[in-house]
């Protein structure tokens, strides 16, 4: 009878965990990939789709193309803007470009619309500035062949694609060595400053004519067609008509210089991605829509009780599991070996990969990043316990077994009070931790103070980048001294001498 309380708790914290993963039947979902362009046109998407007075929410900068593809896919937005060269290299995994039809018929097959073009493409290219371009006459691709001196600074997606860095470099038989793998946007701030040589272009970045940059003839004809499509889920017609109808209204309705002053304006101007796109439909369709904008004080709450629910919940998880099995740990040498073996193999899986293996069991939002925080805070948790347990004296466990105390008594009454400050001490370890890794549940959707540092990063707007790392510091800060006041107000004074 005593246990029940225990696993009640446990019930209702991952019911909490796997309820963040919840949608509403009437709301319609738009996603965008944390790159400008894909935030502006899911902001068009959201414009338009709120006009049918559905309710319409925009998952937007989640991560790569993976991720928005899966969670299409998988139902967990009901519309996004792709490229063809990226469903055909990277999606369908083909060497060759594939005919529209057998584009559509594989997306068909899957669930998923491929409803047309929005007008126009956003091709991969390489760059380089147009001064250095000129002194070494490099024009084509095939020109970087004389240059092995060169430094390349790609975009990480770029450097893993199928139709990106090593099949280039296998095309062109480009000797560069000094190629490392950066965040896109990082990579033009590495041209401007002298720190790279080339990188590769979106073709519709407004930082091509900011940086003065050369783009560079694929002269082998090494890139596909990257024409931006409007993917919808196939049942969205029968669910919504009125939406997809009015995302329809997106078609044929963006050429390369609109979309590259839209760029502009957000990227270099400083306008805000929903003003941008809304600006422009007002203009092409007459659209008339206020964007509602939160203050600072307003965000900030926000992003702090995103951040403390992330945090607050896979904690409570990770204690109501983790104490447990350090104590079997404890007791049972050879199982223990085992949890403590599996537990630290789950902390050396990256948090992005493993953020990523939970979208398929738990959706985009606060799910994925609920379990994944929970299983990274099991380690520091397990061990302490496991160590405290085990590191009382043996002197102290002959006297209790000497009084006739059964087991769970000696647990209970004993050991656990006396393990307390290495069970505290885990538990700190593990809170600070899920307090810096949180800021990563952004690229799924969570919120929280990554929120606005992912932006700020894509935006190169340093003041985004601190409203989330400065609260972000003071909440680990914080929830240090949280803890050691706790320890201070639970231990006995006499173990924690002890143990000091």
């Amino acid at each position: 009878m005593r246990r029940w309380p225990l696993g009640v708790l446990v019930l209702i914290v991952f019911g909490l965990m796997l309820g963040g993963c919840a949608r509403s039947e009437d709301e319609v979902v738009i996603g965008s990939k944390k790159f400008t362009e894909s935030v502006i046109l899911g902001e068009m998407l959201t414009a338009l789709a709120q006009t049918t007075g559905r309710p319409v929410l925009h998952r937007a900068s989640l991560g790569g193309t993976r991720i928005l593809f899966n969670a299409l896919q998988a139902g967990e937005i009901d519309a996004y803007v792709e490229y063809t060269g990226t469903l055909s290299h990277e999606i369908m995994a083909r060497e060759t470009a594939v005919s529209p039809a057998e584009l559509r018929a594989w997306l068909a097959d899957r669930g998923i619309a491929l409803v047309g073009s929005l007008g126009f493409q956003n091709n991969y290219a390489l760059g380089m500035p147009e001064a250095e371009a000129s002194d070494l006459a490099i024009h084509t691709l095939s020109d970087l062949k004389a240059h092995p001196e060169l430094r390349f600074r790609f975009g990480s997606e770029f450097m893993e694609r199928s139709d990106g860095w090593p099949g280039l470099r296998e095309r062109y038989g480009l000797p560069q060595q000094d190629v490392r793998g950066v965040e896109h946007e990082l990579a033009y701030r590495a041209l401007g400053a002298g720190e790279a040589d080339v990188t590769e272009l979106y073709t519709t970045d407004a930082e091509i004519a900011y940086y003065g940059l050369r783009t560079l003839d694929d002269d082998l004809g090494y890139f596909p067609r990257y024409d931006a499509v409007l993917l919808l889920r196939a049942d969205l017609g029968q669910r919504a008509p009125s939406v997809r109808a009015a995302l329809e209204r997106s078609l044929g309705l963006i050429d390369v210089g609109e979309m590259v002053a839209l760029n502009a304006a957000v990227k270099i101007e400083g306008e805000g991605e929903a003003q941008a796109a809304r600006d422009f439909l007002r203009v092409k369709l007459g659209l008339a829509s206020e964007v509602s904008s939160d203050g600072l004080l307003a965000r900030l709450a926000r992003h702090s009780l995103e951040h403390l629910m992330l945090v607050g919940v896979s904690l409570t998880a990770a204690i109501c599991v983790a104490v447990p099995l350090g104590v079997l740990a404890a007791y049972r040498r050879r199982l223990g070996q085992v949890v403590l073996s599996t537990v630290g193999i789950l902390q050396t899986i990256p948090a992005l990969a493993l953020l990523v293996f939970m979208i398929p069991l738990f959706g985009i939002g606060a799910g994925p990043a609920l379990v994944a925080l929970f299983l990274y805070s099991l380690l520091p948790i397990v061990r302490n316990t496991h160590a405290g347990i085990t590191g009382i004296p043996v002197a102290l466990r002959e006297s209790a077994q000497a009084l006739g105390l059964p087991a769970a008594a000696r647990l209970r009454r004993i050991e656990l009070p006396l393990a307390l400050p290495m069970i505290l001490a885990g538990i700190k370890t593990a809170a600070v931790i899920n307090v810096g890794a949180a800021t990563l549940g952004a690229l799924v959707g969570a919120g929280g103070y990554g929120q606005p540092i992912l932006t700020g990063i894509r935006l190169d707007n340093t003041a985004l980048i601190l409203e989330g790392a400065i609260p972000s510091a003071l909440f680990a800060l914080v929830t240090q001294w949280l803890f050691e006041r706790a320890e201070r107000a639970v231990v006995p004074r006499g173990i924690r001498g002890r143990s000091g």
